[in-house]
């Protein structure tokens, strides 16, 4: 599955579950998208560092070659986490409807 895909599920989970005080970003492991434990970590630990989402609590130890999740309980999508499933859903639309006018011959 495409690394961004996995982002914006991420991401539309913690927006739709903002203000949920037991919704646990562990609901949206790897197994239910579709990818490694290890891989679902470091995008979580990118997304932070981006500043999309927030409240994670990430190893820092010098002799770690990657950080790993130490607590998720808190984690949360931040405004720009907003503003990226914004756009995203804007560009998808955008997108259909230039292929409909493409396969129809319908000029925009």
């Amino acid at each position: 599955m495409d690394n961004f895909l996995i982002i914006y599920k991420i991401l539309y989970e913690l927006e739709r579950n903002m203000g949920n005080e037991k919704f646990n970003i562990q609901s949206i492991y790897n197994k239910k998208l579709g990818i490694s434990p290890e891989k679902w970590e470091q995008l979580l630990v990118l997304m932070q560092d981006e500043g999309y989402i927030r409240g994670l609590e990430v190893s820092d130890l010098p002799e770690d070659i990657l950080r790993y999740l130490t607590d998720t309980s808190c984690a949360g999508i931040t405004i720009k986490g907003m503003e990226y499933l914004a756009e995203n859903n804007i560009m998808a639309k955008a997108k259909e409807i230039f292929k409909y006018s493409a396969i129809n011959h319908v000029d925009v």
